[in-house]
């Protein structure tokens, strides 16, 4: 005869509870967020591993009842994550969410917020499988809008854990690159059309030796143009896979200087502008010397190209503090025709010419203040531009100073 043990009886020895364990819906919640932590650490993403735990708790026969509500287990797990996580109740309340999730927005004040990522939490819900979408988020104007790669997986008792992985910076690259590759097209079609007419004129003009001269002297000048081009293409491919402070040595601005005025001496001296360089000797950072040449003698190109005959182009260095931090400072400064307002947002974007007749003329590609920007960055540094109008223009690259030494010196060669 069995006889029912009530909670007073005590237990026979060697007997155990014959009523199974049964696991509380929060314990297989943190299941959840343990096997996507799990998929992504190995590579196998958010679906699989919250379409795994959802098969393991679909294999649970009982569960019991329990209102809505997060373990400390469970909140300390979703606030562990770098992603954005949060987990929705039953009428898409917020029971929690990281401080991620609350930044970019998926969250209004304690409910989840109205849009497309409610929808995806109440098609989860209905469904009860795992769902995902990328989802765009605008922000306030002049803010990049945010692009989050979203998933969601319906739990018991109509919960739904939501994580959203930010893809902003992947997403403005691939459209970075599709531009530059557009860009890029367009630029080397305009010099090679023009050969081929130039060429076509040539054949034409067989009988009549000035216009073949004229024509074949064209012809030079755009294919020194393209010749240019396609090496500012490679080098800002080249930079963009280098990274100067990997293995960094230690660069005298004092040779810097010397050799960018020297490579840009003589097509000063073609165009009957006067370039002199002055300022501390002495001066160290730390970065690649090659690369902080080619930044400073595109911004002396840069002063050339854009100035009249008759002006001057400057170059200068010292060391500045700014918060107990020092910087050795590199600045070109012409009395050339200057760049208006409207355009010093745009002048270190690839391509980007403010007076494109001016820049055909003399050979520019619109590159290479992009490469002076990419090249300040690597070092960990920055470019300003001051100009005005009709008075000229001054760009400033600012480096991280290696350390304190400088002496005044005039007249740097």
């Amino acid at each position: 005869m069995n006889r029912r043990r009530t909670p007073d009886t005590p237990r026979e020895p060697g007997r155990r509870d014959e009523e199974p364990r049964r696991m509380r819906p929060y314990d297989r919640t943190v299941e959840v967020l343990l096997a996507t932590v799990l998929g992504l650490a190995i590579g196998l993403g958010v679906g699989p591993a919250m379409a795994w735990v959802r098969r393991r708790a679909q294999a649970d026969q009982v569960a019991e009842p329990q209102s809505a509500s997060v373990s400390a287990q469970l909140a300390a797990a979703i606030d562990l994550l770098h992603a954005a996580a949060l987990v929705a109740g039953p009428s898409d309340e917020v029971l929690h969410a990281n401080s991620q999730s609350r930044a970019v927005g998926l969250v209004r004040g304690d409910r989840v917020a109205p849009g497309e990522l409610l929808e995806l939490v109440r098609d989860a819900r209905s469904g009860g499988q795992v769902t995902g979408k990328l989802l765009r988020l605008r922000r306030e104007p002049g803010v990049p809008r945010l692009e989050l790669a979203v998933r969601s997986s319906a739990l018991e008792g109509g919960v739904v854990l939501v994580i959203a992985d930010d893809r902003s910076a992947e997403v403005r690259a691939d459209e970075i690159k599709r531009d530059f590759v557009a860009n890029v097209s367009h630029e080397l079609k305009t010099p090679v059309g023009a050969i081929q007419v130039l060429a076509e004129a040539v054949e034409q003009a067989a009988g009549d030796p000035e216009a073949v001269h004229r024509f074949a002297g064209r012809m030079i000048s755009e294919s020194e143009r393209l010749t240019e081009l396609i090496r500012q293409i490679i080098e800002l491919s080249r930079l963009q896979s280098d990274d100067p402070l990997l293995q960094p040595v230690e660069v005298d601005i004092d040779r810097v200087v010397a050799a960018a005025v020297g490579q840009c001496r003589d097509l000063a001296s073609s165009r009957s502008v006067t370039l002199n360089a002055a300022g501390s000797a002495g001066l160290l950072v730390l970065g690649d010397p090659e690369q902080l040449i080619s930044a400073l003698v595109n911004l002396i190109l840069n002063g050339i190209n854009y100035s009249d005959p008759g002006a001057r182009v400057s170059v200068t260095s010292r060391e500045v503090a700014d918060a107990g931090d020092r910087f050795v400072e590199l600045s070109v400064t012409d009395n050339g025709i200057g760049v208006k307002s409207e355009d010093l947002q745009r002048i270190f974007e690839r391509f980007y010419r403010v007076d494109y007749a001016r820049s055909r003329a003399t050979g520019g590609t619109g590159l290479g203040l992009s490469i002076v920007k990419h090249i300040a960055g690597a070092h960990g540094g920055t470019v300003d531009v001051w100009s005005k109008v009709g008075q000229g223009s001054t760009f400033t690259l600012r480096l991280p100073a290696s350390h304190e030494v400088g002496q005044p010196e005039e007249g740097m060669p």
